[in-house]
């Protein structure tokens, strides 16, 4: 899978923008604030229709412009591909992919994967267990488009009984628990199923996970994630029974998979207490690493991998090594800075303003 082109029209900084691609690497480079990170968040959003930067949609149209354009062509395994996205600031957003509308975001997903690293990957490990769970359930989503139904399923069910719990008042009168019976069953279902995809995922992935920070890091450590959630034995019926009286009190579902964590430890111990800035910062590294090569094996299919900016957070150890460690396939990077030793890109882009000036 790799891209050819990319046009944009009223995209964040850009009135008006293309650019053309290398196969292997492109470098985009320029100072900080000039565009450089949105021509990677619009390739980007054309694989999962959100930002990688965890903006609101519209925000990424250009101030007073009401509607952005994205789009890109390129091969898919062997054939033609071509994604158009509209973006408008009233939320009524379109896509199409060679040409026929994709109604729903499942439809979308798997005619362009993407591997995203950035800056902020470091909050993979330090910070709370929202953008681990995150981390885990975009890989499944990469690895199938099933997946992202679960967990859409899943998201909808929760938002019905946390309805429900709220128009409870704290009260569980019989119609309550009778129709929350109803969404128990459903969300046990649901949360039961992820549970047992996120277990299997994990013990695909942390093989991977350790050689990837042995990459990275430059010594030899083992690195895993582990998720036992305290309702996995039992069920998540029985986590939802026991806990109902709290949840009525509450007004919200307080067990579950959108409340567990995967704990990521270094050599036994845990990474977000216990591990330098770097040890922390090599095994964020080795979390994308490691996912971006299992989505690869599970699609027979490379994702374009989008670095923004890492390197400036690296050391020169580390940058040598993530150059050393970074896989086949279509790159696309920024740098503010200068390009590390050992990275010989196919071409070059400079940007200044929200305008491409240069290519080489």
């Amino acid at each position: 899978m790799h891209l050819h082109h990319l046009w944009l029209r009223d995209f964040r900084c850009y009135t008006e923008a293309e650019l053309t691609f290398d196969p292997g690497l492109t470098a985009v480079v320029g100072s900080n604030g000039e565009g450089k990170s949105s021509l990677l968040e619009a390739v980007g959003y054309l694989a999962s229709l959100k930002s990688f930067r965890g903006v609101p949609t519209e925000a990424l149209v250009r101030q007073g412009a009401a509607t952005a354009v994205v789009r890109a062509d390129g091969e898919r395994d062997g054939r033609s591909l071509l994604i158009e996205a509209e973006i408008t600031t009233a939320g009524r957003n379109r896509v199409q992919v060679n040409r026929q509308r994709q109604q729903r975001t499942r439809d979308l997903l798997g005619a362009l994967r993407v591997s995203v690293f950035s800056p902020d990957d470091l909050d993979m490990v330090k910070a709370g267990p929202a953008l681990r769970r995150g981390f885990c359930d975009d890989t499944l989503v990469s690895m199938s488009g099933a997946n992202h139904q679960l967990r859409a399923d899943l998201d909808r069910v929760l938002r019905q009984r946390n309805t429900l719990l709220k128009q409870a008042r704290g009260k569980l009168t019989a119609d309550i628990a009778t129709t929350l019976d109803v969404w128990d069953i459903k969300l046990a279902a649901l949360g039961d199923d992820l549970a047992t995809r996120r277990s299997q995922l994990l013990q695909r992935l942390n093989p991977l996970l350790t050689a990837s920070y042995d990459a990275v890091a430059g010594r030899s450590a083992h690195v895993a994630l582990s998720y036992e959630p305290s309702w996995l034995n039992d069920g998540l019926a029985a986590a939802l029974a026991s806990g109902r009286a709290d949840d009525v009190r509450r007004g919200v579902t307080l067990v579950g998979p959108h409340r567990d964590d995967m704990d990521l430890s270094i050599a036994g111990l845990p990474a977000r207490t216990h591990a330098s800035q770097g040890e922390q910062r090599s095994a964020a590294l080795a979390m994308r690493l490691a996912a971006h090569q299992l989505v690869s094996e599970t699609t027979d299919s490379s994702p374009v991998l989008l670095l923004d900016d890492v390197f400036s957070e690296l050391d020169a150890d580390r940058s040598d090594a993530l150059v050393r460690a970074l896989p086949s396939g279509q790159t696309l990077l920024t740098t503010a800075g200068g390009l590390p030793p050992g990275i010989q890109p196919g071409q070059i882009v400079r940007v200044t303003n929200g305008t491409i000036v240069t290519t080489q």
